[in-house]
Parts: structure tokens; sequence; C-alpha cells
């Protein structure tokens, strides 16, 4: 049923916040984002008496686009957004479903689509202004896009940094990256924020034809992001040296030339900028494939073992990463964990994880040392947390979010190793928590 009508069998906005008991605000949140979360339909159909079946939005048929409109968002409830297509084409399928997320970086659009713990994952942008700085060789994170789509406001911009050599959308027809431009992504974030992240699929295609009935069951049928193990699709398949440094100016990329340390990083969707800092810290980096054994990794002597960011569900990865961790903990290696690494280190202690309502992804996302007393702004992309209270005794928490008080960091001190749930590179970010690096070489020191 259409919102307006839901609220007419209610009595009015007042009367639906009294009888369904979720307030005023959240009737005015239905009313601003033109959405209803799931979580509220059982105290409606309390109310009216209405039934499952009768709130569900029904899928429009296959229908022409509005004029002008070369793509389509369309929802796993058969909600579909039209707007402008970019990048590249779709099939008449659409591209493969995905989780809708939204980040709220103002910068770093490059970085961010190349970031591998995007795999699985539609991003909607929520600055308006994206592909205003170009795309160029030094910016990326892995060599190739695991994200499944882009969404923005804005047309796409033409390029103006003199570090770009090629437009978006040029660099994402090559990556095979489809995207769409026009939709309310106000309206799309506040979407994602009252309800979770929905299934959805972007369909860009060259034909200008749209199942819209089939583009809806393709994504009600996806069985989304949890129970997935993602990492295994965009690891490494080889082991390889890693010896590049971090971009400073006016030279770029550094080489290192005389490591003081080896670190085994262990590759669950590394970022090429942790690597960078590994290496600027004075760390020759080894890098194993997600799937490696503990024998494999020891087989390296090194002198610190890394576990890296990566997409999916952390307790489906743990399968065959939290054994691993496990024979490293006990063997007295100094360990550090970033993103899906602090979720896996945090299991292989002992914790567990869960499904955040709707997850952290953006630069400007505050946790708080709790050792320190000190805040840093943050550079964040998860979905998933480690809750803390199941942490045993031993594992001390180190740090939280300050935005809703999820964990962000832990240390074990008798087995040596710590992590946090945030990404101290700073790729794209502040660079807050980048002394982070440092406290990894003096573990290894000590």
């Amino acid at each position: 049923m259409e919102l307006d009508a839901i609220l007419d069998r209610l009595g009015g906005p007042d009367a639906a916040a009294r009888l369904t008991g979720v307030g005023t605000e959240a009737v005015r949140k239905w009313r601003q984002s033109r959405a209803i979360p799931a979580r509220h339909w059982p105290a409606i159909m309390r109310a009216t008496g209405l039934t499952l079946a009768e709130l569900q939005s029904e899928p429009t048929p296959s229908a022409a686009p509005p004029p002008g409109a070369t793509a389509a968002l369309i929802l796993a409830d058969g909600s579909t957004f039209w707007g402008t297509g970019f990048g590249a084409h779709t099939p008449e399928a659409g591209a493969e479903p995905a989780e809708l997320c939204f980040n709220t970086g103002m910068t770093g659009y490059q970085e961010t689509l190349t970031d591998p713990s995007y795999a699985g994952q539609i991003i909607t942008f929520t600055f308006p202004h994206i592909g205003n700085t170009g795309t160029n060789p030094d910016d990326l994170e892995a060599a190739t896009i695991a994200a499944r789509g882009l969404v923005i406001k804005s047309d796409i911009t033409a390029p103006s940094n003199w570090r770009a050599t090629a437009p978006l959308d040029a660099w994402l027809r090559r990556q095979n990256l489809p995207g769409i431009a026009g939709l309310d992504t106000r309206a799309l974030t506040q979407r994602i924020r009252d309800g979770g992240p929905p299934t959805a699929i972007l369909a860009y295609p060259e034909s200008g034809r749209f199942d819209l009935t089939e583009l809806a069951a393709r994504a009600a049928a996806w069985p989304g992001l949890e129970g997935m193990d993602l990492a295994r699709t965009v690891s490494a398949t080889q082991t390889y040296e890693w010896t590049e440094t971090i971009w400073q100016w006016p030279s770029g990329h550094g080489k290192l030339a005389t490591p003081r340390h080896h670190v085994v990083a262990v590759d669950y969707g590394a970022k090429r900028n942790i690597l960078r800092h590994l290496a600027h810290a004075g760390c020759r980096v080894t890098v194993v494939p997600a799937t490696s054994t503990a024998e494999d990794i020891i087989r390296h002597k090194p002198d610190g073992i890394f576990l890296s960011n990566g997409p999916g569900d952390p307790a489906a990865t743990g399968t065959y990463a939290v054994p691993t961790i496990r024979s490293l903990l006990d063997a007295g290696i100094p360990i550090f964990g970033i993103c899906l690494g602090h979720q896996l280190l945090a299991l292989a202690l002992g914790g567990h994880t869960y499904k955040l309502a709707r997850g952290h992804r953006g630069a400007n996302q505050p946790v708080k040392d709790l050792t320190t007393g000190r805040v840093e702004i943050t550079s964040q992309n998860h979905g998933f947390a480690v809750d803390a209270s199941t942490l045993p005794q031993g594992v001390e928490i180190t740090h939280e979010s300050l935005f809703d008080g999820s964990n962000e960091g832990i240390a074990c001190a008798a087995k040596r190793a710590f992590s946090v749930q945030y990404h101290p590179e700073a790729s794209p970010g502040p660079g807050d928590a980048s002394h982070l690096f440092q406290r990894f070489v003096a573990m290894m020191e000590a």
C-alpha cells in the first residue's frame, strides 16, 4: 500500500504514532523518506488489520523508463528509482544483486570504489559532487573493483585536478562497473538509515528495456551478506612481496630500501595503502592468500603478522581463518588486525560478531581510545561488528564508537595482539590513527 493510504487508515500521522506506539518522530521519518521500515510493519498490522501481503509493495510490471531515464535502481520490495546511467552497461537482467549501502565521505571516491571491502555492495555516495578530481593510477586500492555499482545525485562533473589521467565515466567503463545519477540520494540514505540496507539491482541496459518484475524478483531472491564468505573472492591467489611506501609530494610513491622488520600480511581483501603504511614503517611485507595455514605463514619467519581488512561475514570467513589465527596466537608472534582482521582476531580469542543495523562507512567516524581518553576521527567501512559483551577475560576493550557505542578495538597482552575496527591508513580519510602502525612496530621491536 501507499504510505498515505496507510496513514489515512490509521487516522492521520498523530493517530498513527499513538496507535502503533512508534512515536511521532518515527512517523515523521516515514513521511520524509516515503517508506516504512520493516521493523514497524508488525505494529501497523496490529493497528490496522492489514496483512503482510497488503503492506508489501507490488513490483511494477515491465515498463518503459520515464523520459530521459536510461538506468534504474530496483529494490527487493519492488521500489524503482529511475536515473541516468553511466559507466559500463549491464545486461538486461541488470548487474548482480547486492546490498545497497551509503558512504558519507566527501573525498576519495576512487579509493572507496576500489576498496575490496565493498564486494557484494552498491555504494550510494551522500556527497553530491562525484568525479570532479577524475581518476589516476596512484589512488587505486586494488587492481579491480569488487563493488557492484554506484549511485550519485548529480551528473558526473568534468575532472579538474592536475593528477587526473582519465574521467571517472571512462575509467568505470574500463572497470566494467555501472553507475546511476540523478537519484535523491538523501531519501535513499534515510531509507537505509531507518530500515537497514536493502537488496538492490542496478540496471543500465544498452537496449533501454527493463523487466522490472524480473529485476525485483532477482533482488528479492538474493540471500544477503550474512553467512557469505567474500574474502576468498578478493584475496590474492599467490604469495607476493610488497615494498612500495606511501605517496609523498613531490616524488609520489617511494620504495622501501632498508627494511627493519618482516611482516606477513594475510590478505582477506587488503587495501594497497595499508601495505604502503607497513612498508613506510620499515616493514618488508610478504602478502599471503586468505586461506593460508599457520604453517604456511610461520614458514616465512615473520617478525609480525598483519590481518587485513576485507568483505563479507566474519563468521563465514572464520571457518578457515580462525583456526589459523589461533595457531598464530599460540606461536607468540605479534599480531595487528584491521577491520575484518579485527573481527577475525576477536573470533579467534573467543568473542562473537553480529551484523550492524546500518554499518559504518565514511571518513568522519568518531572513535574514543578508552586507554587514553583521546577521540580520533576515523575512516571506516564495515557492516559487521564485534560483540564486546562476548569477549573473554584477558581481552581488553580499547576503543568504542561514539556514534553507537559499538566495539572499535581490542588488545590481548598475553597473546601480543591488538586490532581496530577502523582504517588507520586513512585511504580516504583523516590520519588521526596512523600512529597504530608504529605501535605494531614497537611490539615487534620488543
